[in-house]
């Protein structure tokens, strides 16, 4: 079974799927710009999750430590 947390907050994925979607929408004959903001988004959207689940990981183990004293 795959761990999408662990893959939603990796680098390497985002960096995949940016270049995944660059390639492609150059290959299909978008304009530059359009491409540029595509990989904007996509890396916007990378950093937030990736910065979310962190946070999420983080407050866990915070949490986790404190029930167990």
């Amino acid at each position: 079974m795959t761990d999408w947390k662990r893959k939603l907050s990796s680098r390497k994925f985002w960096a995949l799927l940016a270049a995944l979607i660059t390639s492609l929408l150059t290959a299909f004959g978008a304009n530059n710009d359009t491409v540029i903001q595509a990989t904007g988004v996509i890396g916007a959207f990378g950093a937030v999750i990736a910065y979310i689940l962190a946070e999420a990981y983080v407050d866990g183990k915070s949490t986790g430590s404190d029930s167990q004293e």
